[in-house]
């Protein structure tokens, strides 16, 4: 009889945790829901992100400011300086996957022995921030679709230019950073020599590297093998962490 009991006990504490889970799940779906609106696989909170760089440490978001000496911090989005007229990111921070830091690294010592460096504007961005700016740009030429996740959110995309390396001031480009006309175009050529000449000396030196520049963006560079790595909607702030 007490065995009979004990099981009942324990068949209806299951019951209840059931019950539970059942009156939860609309709420947990629609938190889901808002912040998740296409239903991608996403890597969003810290106990998967730890398991994932656990499983295949590449996997790891590298503190670029930290790893690669002499860059130049420009983080837009952490200001209110960018497209969207508002302050996206909580706090300036340049993240990127552990193989995109290290070939950035090598860009910038062959910069380094011309005179010259790297401005980097964005890596690593939350996907909370890709939904924004396509509620603000519905334009996929210049941002990205947010069905589909940016390479950004992967970890494995760059925004850059080129400093001179003693003065710090960045060099002549077709366009300032984010400006979405056909100017900003990798290949668009009615533009003086000069700066032809700097934005295909970036482009040479990130493609010797394992970069592949964005045809509308002269200034967005695409790591190598970005489809291996997963979406991420994760704030710096989680990122920090995580050791």
């Amino acid at each position: 009889m007490r065995k009979i009991l004990n099981r009942l006990i324990a068949l209806r504490r299951v019951a209840c945790l059931l019950f539970l889970m059942l009156q939860c799940f609309p709420v947990l779906h629609a938190q889901q829901d808002s912040t998740n609106p296409y239903k991608l696989p996403l890597v969003a909170d810290t106990g998967a992100y730890r398991q994932e760089i656990t499983l295949n440490p590449s996997m790891r978001l590298v503190d670029l400011e930290a790893y690669i000496p002499g860059i130049i911090p420009d983080v837009r989005y952490a200001t209110v300086k960018n497209f969207t007229g508002k302050q996206v990111y909580t706090s300036a921070a340049l993240y990127a996957r552990l193989p995109v830091a290290v070939a950035l690294r090598q860009v910038q010592d062959e910069l380094k022995r011309q005179g010259l460096g790297l401005k980097v504007f964005d890596a690593y961005r939350p996907y909370a921030a890709t939904l924004l700016f396509y509620e603000i740009i519905r334009d996929t030429a210049f941002v990205a679709a947010p069905w589909k996740g940016s390479r950004h959110n992967r970890g494995c995309a760059v925004d850059v230019t080129l400093v001179d390396a003693f003065s710090g001031r960045e060099i002549d480009m077709p366009t300032p950073f984010d400006e979405f006309s056909p100017r900003a175009a990798s290949n668009y050529d009615e533009l003086p020599k000069k700066v032809l000449l700097n934005r295909g000396l970036l482009q040479r030196v990130m493609q010797k590297y394992g970069f592949s520049v964005y045809p509308d963006e002269w200034w967005h560079f695409d790591f190598s093998g970005w489809e291996k790595y997963s979406l991420l909607d994760l704030s710096f702030e989680q990122l920090r962490q995580v050791r």
